[in-house]
């Protein structure tokens, strides 16, 4: 059995996302209800993790909050006094679709230590693989900007620690959650250390973010791969992104970790995307990322929440996941099917793939 830790707090789901109202104009005709970035997607995946026995199991790694000089790391001053003069008060919002409530300030720091804890953790060898159930999620947040729930870079910043704390000089991310990558894009783009690979539904969101012809710039020429795929996308397609895209590039990287931007709302029942995949998938999709990192950096991968808006389907998915990096295998079936609609790969979803991977060449290798 592997030894996979798992950082958990019950304040992240203290984190007020607000609602929807509150980041629309005064006279807009809309009832007020609850942000689609609720706590219990979150608590039921460690609810579920609990009933099937699989958390005792695990390496409890303890969060902490990031300091401040880790998060100028990557994050504008101005805006980091921002956030917290606004979480010292009425709360208010980061940036773009990112409303907060009082003390939320605290809790993004939490999320950001949390992962960088579970980095360490890895490193050092106090476990094989990690899963870190953090939130606020984190990878739209910009340099100066939050945007879509996200405050600060959770993974982007648990890289750059794994590279000025830690030692290492290569590390890799993949960000499997439907939405773009467009905050860790931003914070890497020019930067050849930090392979950033984002799979993403195509022009979801952000809009116009995520193209496949967003390569890097400067030094960072090639170290960004995006793998738009088409609006319904299920396991043919996301699979043949990670073995034609995703596996290369790494392989060609030869990263010393390897992290996943985890966010499970490619999933065919998320209310904020278009895609089809199934818990299965996602356990399927998390051993071709550990047969690379057990090929590439001695196994070191650590996932990092992300989005996922579907509460009912969420956990499942989740679960998938951790009992792959664990090697446990619980008795809970799928809660809602257990198996996904019968897909073909399409020609349209092959291109886009094929597209993607033409890109692979440019990755810089060590």
């Amino acid at each position: 059995m592997t030894r996979t830790g798992f950082v958990w707090d019950e304040r992240y789901v203290w984190f007020d996302s607000r609602g929807y109202h509150d980041w629309l104009p005064a006279e807009a005709l809309f009832q007020p209800m609850p942000s689609p970035e609720t706590p219990e997607g979150k608590r039921r995946f460690k609810n579920l993790l609990d009933a099937a026995g699989i958390t005792p199991q695990l390496v409890t790694i303890p969060p902490r909050m990031a300091t401040r000089a880790e998060i100028e790391r990557l994050h504008d001053p101005a805006y980091i006094d921002r956030i917290k003069e606004l979480s010292d008060t009425t709360g208010g919002d980061a940036g773009e679709e990112t409303p907060f409530g009082p003390g939320g300030y605290e809790i993004a720091l939490l999320a950001a230590g949390g992962a960088m804890n579970a980095v360490r953790a890895v490193v050092e060898g106090d476990c094989d693989n990690a899963y870190a159930l953090v939130r606020p999620p984190g990878h739209h947040a910009e340099r100066d900007l939050g945007r879509g729930y996200c405050i600060f870079g959770n993974t982007a910043l648990a890289a750059r620690h794994a590279q000025l704390d830690l030692g290492l000089a290569r590390v890799a991310i993949v960000d499997w959650d439907v939405h773009h990558g467009n905050g860790t894009e931003h914070l890497f783009y020019e930067d050849p250390s930090v392979l950033a690979i984002s799979l993403h539904q195509d022009n979801n969101y952000p809009p116009n973010s995520g193209l496949v012809g967003d390569t890097g710039a400067g030094a960072g020429v090639g170290a960004t791969l995006n793998v738009p795929l088409p609006a319904g996308a299920g396991r043919r397609p996301y699979e043949l992104a990670l073995t034609e895209v995703v596996v290369p590039a790494l392989d060609r990287f030869r990263p010393d970790l390897i992290l996943v931007a985890s966010g499970l709302d490619a999933n065919m029942y998320d209310i904020n995307a278009r895609q089809s995949l199934v818990a299965e998938d996602y356990r399927d999709f998390t051993r071709i990322l550990m047969d690379a990192a057990d090929r590439l950096c001695g196994g070191r991968l650590v996932m990092i929440h992300e989005g996922g808006y579907s509460d009912m389907y969420t956990p499942y998915c989740g679960l998938r996941i951790v009992e792959e990096l664990s090697g446990i295998r619980s008795t809970v079936p799928d809660g809602v099917l257990t198996y996904g609609p019968n897909q073909h790969l399409h020609d349209h979803e092959r291109a886009a793939v094929e597209r993607a991977a033409a890109n692979v060449a440019g990755v810089p290798a060590p």
